[in-house]
């Protein structure tokens, strides 16, 4: 009798975990959902960051012109688009997903 009953507990442990797992998996998290305009502020700040990662240890007077353009040009975008807009934890968080996509090399 006693096994029977550690037996039922036991399918019952492993169905809670498995819908428990289930359910992790179906749930979508806050990271991956973006708005459309912090998907546009992600993509301003992974082309500013692609510029600067090619010319890490330069001044601006330094870049090419067009590199110089483009990049004030994103700066620009990035302040009135984005930070004047986001709250800040969006913009920590679209400054921390660059880092990590950079690092990670993705």
């Amino acid at each position: 009798m006693t096994s029977i009953l550690l037996l039922a507990l036991g399918v019952g442990v492993a169905t809670a975990l498995l819908i428990s797992m289930a359910f992790h998996f179906l749930t979508p998290t806050n990271d991956s959902v973006l708005s459309p305009l912090e998907k546009n502020c992600q993509q301003i700040a992974n082309e500013g960051y692609k510029i600067h990662s090619i010319y890490p240890d330069s001044n601006p007077d330094d870049l090419p012109d067009d590199d110089l353009k483009r990049l004030l040009y994103l700066d620009d975008l990035w302040i009135k688009e984005c930070v004047s807009v986001l709250p800040a934890d969006s913009i920590f968080s679209i400054i921390n997903n660059v880092e990590r996509d950079f690092s990670y090399g993705e």
